[in-house]
């Protein structure tokens, strides 16, 4: 494994902790890709366009598959790990024919017999009949072209409890002949949560930097819509609440946009290593936060989740030294500056302003509020809110979120944490200013 084992969810905890949140109901809709779109599009949510079912061998054979565009999928309704999937390509020369992604031909008769094998339960998850059906093939976008071999990617979204927790995206390979599954050899990207920008990869278990075969690195791809497609993930949430925690596959269609290809109530680990960093931590800093709907759990996810890029950042700028006191400037709710003396403490991990300061800016408002929590201290029970902040210290621009406390008796409105000092050097001075 390449992430650190602290804080890593192996399969024991994530089926104790985690699956745990999954409803029997819940797993029943999941594993039936044919009852989530029924569900999805009931609660208005895109997923691709179903050309033909199939539950009975009488359907297969009547089926007048000449008809078929240039290109389909053929899937098991309950497969899993992209087992069963027939991706075709285009039409062949003749009638009857087409070609898949590898270029070889596939007729008609082929098609029957495959459908036959995932009516029987061939594929499926629980090696029960199964019911087969055709779905149109997405419109890869243009800027995922040069990062697969064929077939299109899909990005793969970790949900608990309304808040996109992990990212990942999922790239074709010739090993994985045009399907996005891991295990088959699709290659594995991390994505920030903050910025949908990749990050690392992986493939067959292995760290990469570049897409095979060619010199394209794997970092720096910029996933187009990104903030649709996070809340596309929670929506799916909302649309199966039974569901507490899960993956969703989401594909970016070239006219479309973003539409969920299934939901997994199951899914893998290896995003861990795609992102090389732990899940177990993430889910447990999310749990039990209330969220009001599918865009604050992303904003919830994007304060929370930032990456950090303090290496580029000294890199360009290079260290800056600052004092334990600092002048800073907070932009206030009303887009103008305000100058605050700050104190540097890197005992504290975040940074809390203090609550009459936060309401005279005007970030209590209800829109930046990102949740709030009871504090329990030896002085009693304190409510207190967490909020989107912007300041400036010592020249840079720091988006993070703040503890807002009563900081009435103390000497400094405000506090700067350490998960805000990346790319700073702290010189301890004393208070004289």
């Amino acid at each position: 494994m390449i992430v650190s084992p602290v804080n890593l969810l192996g399969l024991n905890a994530r089926n104790h902790l985690f699956l745990s949140t999954n409803k029997k109901e819940g797993r029943r809709i999941a594993d039936s890709k044919l009852l989530t779109k029924r569900i999805l599009r009931k609660n208005h949510l895109a997923t691709p366009a179903i050309l033909a079912i199939f539950r009975t061998p009488r359907d297969i054979m009547n089926f007048p598959w000449e008809t078929l565009p240039n290109n389909f999928v053929l899937k098991p309704s309950k497969g899993f790990g992209g087992q069963g999937v027939v991706i075709v390509k285009k039409k062949a020369k003749w009638a009857g024919e087409w070609h898949l992604m590898d270029g070889s031909l596939i007729t008609t008769r082929d098609l029957r017999f495959h459908a036959l094998e995932i009516l029987s339960g061939r594929f499926s998850l629980h090696n029960g009949s199964d019911i087969a059906f055709i779905e149109e093939r997405i419109k890869i976008q243009k800027i995922f072209a040069k990062y697969v071999w064929h077939g299109v990617p899909d990005i793969r979204i970790v949900v608990f409890n309304k808040i996109p927790v992990v990212a990942m995206l999922r790239l074709p390979t010739r090993e994985s002949q045009g399907k996005s599954n891991l295990h088959q050899g699709a290659i594995g990207v991390g994505v920030g949560l903050a910025t949908g920008i990749s990050t690392y990869g992986i493939l067959n278990g292995r760290f990469i930097k570049f897409i095979p075969e060619t010199k394209r690195k794997i970092n720096g791809l910029k996933i187009p819509q990104w903030d649709n497609i996070l809340t596309l993930a929670v929506r799916a949430q909302e649309a199966v609440p039974m569901l507490g925690y899960f993956g969703v596959d989401i594909v970016l269609d070239k006219e479309r946009g973003p539409m969920i290809l299934e939901l997994n109530a199951r899914p893998g680990l290896e995003i861990q290593n795609a992102n090389l960093s732990p899940l177990k931590k993430r889910l447990e800093r999310v749990e039990g936060l209330e969220v009001k709907d599918a865009e604050h759990g992303v904003r919830i996810a994007k304060a929370l989740f930032a990456e950090r890029f303090a290496d580029r950042v000294m890199a360009e700028e290079g260290i800056k030294t600052i004092s334990s006191l600092e002048l800073i400037k907070i932009m206030t709710a009303l887009g103008n500056k305000e100058e605050v003396w700050a104190k540097v403490d890197t005992g504290a991990w975040r940074t809390s302003i203090d609550l009459e300061l936060a309401k005279r800016l005007g970030l209590l408002r209800k829109e930046n509020v990102l949740w709030t929590k009871v504090w329990k201290s030896s002085l009693g029970k304190e409510e207190r809110q967490t909020i989107d902040l912007t300041f400036y210290l010592a020249g840079r621009k720091i988006k993070t979120i703040a503890v807002v406390a009563d900081r009435s008796n103390l000497r400094r409105q405000m506090i700067i944490g350490r998960r805000d000092l990346d790319g700073f050097l702290v010189k301890p001075i004393g208070m004289s200013k």
